[in-house]
């Protein structure tokens, strides 16, 4: 059992479940964890974690757990439950591209173009915050081409972001 505290919501909350493995994302380490509230595997930051309680209960699975198949589609700690991968075309200007090249998002990167002017990439995975959030960080040295849906996220992104200005 522990008490974590996250982001989205000041108040702690008691979670019971068994811990599957950890995973390290941006310099933060993270627990994933099957919530017994709702038999899910969720994803917690260890340093919201308080209380920690070890119970003597053993947790036997039908079969292993695999950290690298959970998050094969995803950039990140999210990994939404039903969501399917999407094939993603961003345009990057070639200074960029040459650090996107040499560190790529995703293992599912393929160059699809790449001269002087642009390195091309396609990518297959799901579409979560925290991609979203990495592309905006790229600014104007990104285009998202596609899917549709993408380019009206990132844009609903950048006009509030604009909004903020006015």
């Amino acid at each position: 059992m522990v008490t974590m505290t996250g982001f989205s919501n000041d108040a702690p909350s008691i979670r019971k479940g068994d811990p599957l493995a950890l995973k390290e994302f941006n310099n933060r380490w993270y627990v994933l964890l099957h919530d017994e509230k709702d038999k899910r595997i969720k994803t917690f930051a260890l340093d919201r974690l308080s209380e920690l309680t070890i119970s003597n209960t053993k947790y036997l699975s039908e079969k292993p757990f695999k950290v690298e198949e959970h998050f094969k589609y995803c950039f990140g700690i999210i990994s939404p439950d039903d969501a399917v991968p999407e094939k993603i075309i961003l345009s990057l200007d070639s200074f960029q591209g040459k650090y996107i090249k040499t560190l790529p998002l995703h293992e599912s990167q393929k160059v699809i173009i790449d001269n002087e002017d642009e390195l091309r990439i396609q990518l297959n995975l799901c579409v979560t915050h925290d991609f979203i959030m990495e592309l905006l960080s790229l600014g104007d040295c990104l285009k998202v081409v596609e899917p549709q849906s993408l380019i009206k996220k990132i844009k609903k992104n950048l006009k509030n972001t604009l909004e903020q200005y006015s």
